[in-house]
């Protein structure tokens, strides 16, 4: 791999029971040339917020039992993974939906909290986890600057651009999304990667769970703004190239400067 380009496999499907090997899969997507697999949102659990219930099996400490078998199968692959699970806190007790990035050796690179919960039917997600309160930063994965946005945190725009400006490449979100909301999804991703100069991949959970019509397609888009992939494969494999972005950075309306002093003033004269 150069870091000129790196290919990025969207795994579409979850892995809460034994007939579904997420060390295969991985090894799977290795073979069709990926460096960095992302899974969907909360991949290792049946999706818990279809209900109100809370239950405490849901829940595993820092570096915890699924946290260690994502690890594991990135480590047997060979492979930098974006996956997640639900953490709680060891100070607070609070929960909270946690994203991991690992490396290929399956080590831990960074963890981000979801902020922008739900709460509505067949995603009662502030019933299970609480929302975080610290931003993103990204984080240096297979040589490429990768920041995370879980689901509905990639609906408002501030963390997405707040990543851009501390100079992420690309905008990873896992997400857990109703099949009939994908035109908005794909809506999203390109508006992001037109607004922030970044490649955007998302990839949700691929069946209906519980009476929640989950699905849709997994998602690319390049920094223009032009949709890369659309695909409901369980494995699809999308080849980022740097130069492009650098080109999407001199073009319009990348070029356009980064006023982050004035909407600060903005947001507090309006509180």
């Amino acid at each position: 791999m150069s870091n000129e380009w790196l290919d990025v496999a969207l795994i579409r499907e979850v892995f809460f029971d034994a007939e579904r090997s997420l060390e295969d899969c991985l090894l799977r997507a290795r073979d069709q040339g990926a460096a960095l697999a992302v899974l969907p949102e909360i991949p290792l659990l049946p999706w818990s917020p279809a209900t109100k219930e809370s239950r405490e099996i849901d829940t595993e400490p820092p570096f915890g039992p699924r946290h260690e078998r994502q690890a594991d199968a990135a480590r047997k692959a060979g492979i930098a993974l974006v996956g997640g699970t639900i953490v709680s806190d060891p100070e607070s007790g609070e929960r909270f939906n946690t994203a991991l990035v690992l490396d290929s050796a399956g080590e831990l690179l960074q963890s981000y909290r979801k902020i922008h919960l739900p709460e509505e039917a067949g995603f009662w997600e502030t019933s299970h986890y609480a929302s975080a309160d610290t931003g993103a930063t990204p984080v240096t994965v297979q040589g490429w600057s990768i920041g995370v946005q879980i689901c509905s945190d990639i609906m408002r725009p501030m963390g997405s651009h707040s990543l851009a400006a501390q100079g992420a490449e690309l905008i990873v979100n896992p997400r857990a999304t109703s099949r009939s909301t994908a035109p908005e999804w794909l809506l999203v991703c390109r508006s992001t990667a037109l607004t922030t100069s970044c490649y955007v991949v998302s990839t949700t959970r691929p069946r209906a769970e519980q009476g929640v019509n989950l699905g849709g397609p997994s998602l690319a888009a390049a920094p223009d703004g032009r949709t890369l992939l659309e695909s409901e494969d369980e494995i699809s494999v999308v080849r980022l190239e740097r130069p492009k972005i650098q080109r999407a950075k001199t073009d319009y309306p990348g070029y356009l400067p980064v006023r982050g002093d004035v909407y600060e003033a903005s947001w507090h004269a309006a509180r």
